[in-house]
């Protein structure tokens, strides 16, 4: 009698396939219209609808990530097709810790959206982040997928991950992702941590997830599965490659001709799904998806940034070589070409990483590393040191805060910690993050907000609450709104076409937003509401405090700090406001003693390098 052919199953990406080529999502009204097709194909026993960054961004753009989930999910339900999430552990959705309470409401919300598998990731690897979640899925109805965030290092053995894998298994875990998030694990490699799993615990599913980037991901997918994983996570075109994922295509054809037992497709249903997909990309996401994105390049095998991280990326490296050039042009210095950044950056991510104490390459971590990297060529671009300016949350990371590292933290980085006073932490990450709930829930009592359906606007609060802000008060809108007119006409004047300065007004829940478009000699562009807004103070007199790099200005970094006001006396060094740049908070210090005189932005504005940003008074 013949042997029975292994089953391999595949999973879409849909999720992970937007958050890899560029910035945005899609609508929801975009995501319903695509489910049928997909689910006509036939190939998918998975698709990975929604989590980490993905409901995030949504608001950014002005709509609700709970209604996105719902309508979303459900044809996929009605076909018998599970749905996934992207879980960050100790970080929830977002790219901070999150409360437990806020973390055991995540499960229970997200099931009932209609999200049957959540896939859970701890960045450092630390089991004290992942072990909670599986009993959190689980109380939530959901089957909890835990994962071995895939890195090379001397560090991450097979040996490493065997035992990470066991540990997650015997604490309850019901599947094992291997998560590749920078395709750079070794073939030979992965097919041993697959097959040792298999090996002792065979009813448990292993699924491989990778992207395409360094070009390891072909030979990947065959090693684990002839060492017997279930599920290969995939993309499709045009979304597949580059630092995305591998092609169902291709991934059908070669299991098929190793002997695997793999699902037909539906090509006519896949040509249509395509074509909606760049439908999609014409709307409006092409204009965030960086070409060079749609390229594998195996100079990521040395940094290790992941395909995830890469999306973005190239976008935000646009306004980093903006701020480096300002500089060199008022130093008559040659100007930087973006090319020459890439590496520069690429280069510091390979020297700081093993300093930093080998975080794994996934969000958060990649993009505390990627950022301490860009920040540390910023600075050296300018005469000025390494590690002169360390955001808060990477050195929560390198403290211990969030978990434990790896691998030992550099001498100079402890001696750096020692000198400012800086406290190195042993104890369980969740216990610096006390249950919130209860100030969220009064927060949107006070603003006379709908706590929503199963409490979902109340976890949206709370897992994302400077966003839902935004996303309330219509900012978010009305900037994604601005942001958008923008490369539209630049795009336009690209091509030859009008791109004169321009002014639209954009209605958000009512109300109106003037938005000027610059034109394409550089001159700025702004929202504001049509009706005139009133300054935060009056202008006032003594030394500026000028903005070391471009983001958004926010006074406080939580819902529970306390904001400096005008006439607030302030020291020199004291933390008094921050600059969201790159998705982390950079605090910024008073530079002497005095009182405040002026606040010149409110929370939410974009601000560029050397924008001031109050005035201090000795």
């Amino acid at each position: 009698m013949a042997n029975k052919k292994k089953e391999v199953k595949f999973c879409l990406l849909f999720r992970d396939m937007w958050q890899a080529a560029g910035k945005y999502v899609p609508r929801v009204d975009q995501l319903v219209k695509v489910a049928p097709a997909i689910v006509k194909m036939g190939c998918f026993a998975r698709v990975e609808t929604n989590g980490g960054g993905f409901e995030q961004v949504n608001l950014l753009f002005g709509e609700n990530p709970n209604k996105a989930v719902r309508a979303w999910t459900k044809p996929f339900h009605e076909a018998g097709i599970q749905t996934q999430l992207l879980d960050r552990a100790l970080n929830g959705l977002r790219m901070s810790p999150v409360p437990s309470d806020v973390r055991k409401l995540f499960y229970v919300v997200k099931k009932k959206q209609g999200t049957d598998i959540a896939r859970t990731f701890c960045g450092l690897n630390d089991l004290r982040n992942i072990i909670p979640s599986i009993g959190y899925a689980k109380a939530g109805g959901m089957i909890s997928q835990c994962s071995l965030c895939i890195t090379f290092s001397p560090i991450h053995t097979v040996e490493y991950y065997t035992d990470m894998a066991y540990k997650l298994i015997e604490a309850g875990a019901d599947e094992i992702c291997l998560k590749d998030m920078a395709g750079i694990g070794r073939p030979v490699t992965l097919g041993q941590i697959v097959a040792n799993i298999k090996k002792k615990y065979p009813d448990i599913p292993v699924q491989y997830h990778s992207h395409a980037g360094p070009g390891f991901s072909m030979a990947s997918v065959l090693e684990v599965c002839k060492a017997g994983c279930d599920y290969v996570d995939v993309g499709m075109e045009p979304l597949s490659w580059g630092t995305g994922h591998v092609d169902v295509l291709a991934v059908q054809a070669m299991l098929k001709d190793a002997g695997f037992d793999v699902p037909e497709i539906n090509m006519e249903a896949y040509m249509e799904v395509r074509t909606m997909i760049q439908e999609m990309m014409d709307d409006f996401l092409g204009y965030y998806i960086p070409s060079r994105n749609r390229l594998m390049n195996s100079l990521l095998i040395a940094p290790g940034l992941p395909g995830g991280m890469m999306g973005s990326l190239m976008t935000d490296l646009e306004t980093n070589l903006e701020s480096i050039n300002k500089y060199k042009a008022k130093n008559n210095l040659p100007a930087m070409t973006q090319d020459e950044l890439l590496i520069k950056l690429f280069n510091e991510v390979a020297y700081i990483w093993p300093k930093m104490g080998y975080p794994c390459l996934v969000t958060p971590f990649s993009q505390y590393v990627k950022n301490m990297a860009l920040m540390n060529v910023m600075q050296m671009e300018k005469g000025k040191e390494r590690w002169s300016m360390i955001a808060d949350d990477i050195w929560d990371m390198m403290l211990g805060k969030a978990g434990a590292l790896p691998g030992p933290l550099a001498p100079e980085l402890v001696e750096k910690a020692k000198a400012e006073g800086r406290e190195f932490h042993t104890e369980d990450p969740q216990s610096n993050y006390p249950d919130a709930l209860d100030t969220f829930r009064k927060e949107m009592a006070d603003n006379k907000w709908e706590t929503g359906e199963d409490d979902e606007e109340l976890f949206e609060l709370a897992m994302h609450p400077q966003q839902y802000r935004l996303y309330k008060s219509g900012q978010a809108k009305a900037a994604f709104e601005e942001d958008l007119a923008k490369r539209k006409a630049e795009k336009a004047g690209a091509k030859g076409g009008v791109a004169l300065p321009q002014t639209v007004t954009v209605d958000v829940n009512g109300e109106k937003y003037t938005v000027t478009i610059g034109a394409n000699d550089g001159s700025s562009a702004s929202a504001t509401p049509a009706a005139a807004q009133t300054a935060t103070s009056a202008p006032g007199e003594g030394k500026e405090l000028q903005s070391p790099l471009e983001g958004k200005f926010y006074l406080v970094k939580s819902a529970s700090d306390t904001a400096v006001k005008v006439g607030d006396m302030v020291k020199k060094g004291q933390t008094v406001c921050y600059i969201e740049a790159m998705k982390t908070f950079n605090a910024i210090a008073a530079e002497c003693d005095g009182v405040i005189t002026e606040i010149c932005y409110k929370s939410g504005d974009s601000i560029s390098e050397d924008d001031v940003l109050m005035k201090i008074k000795g």
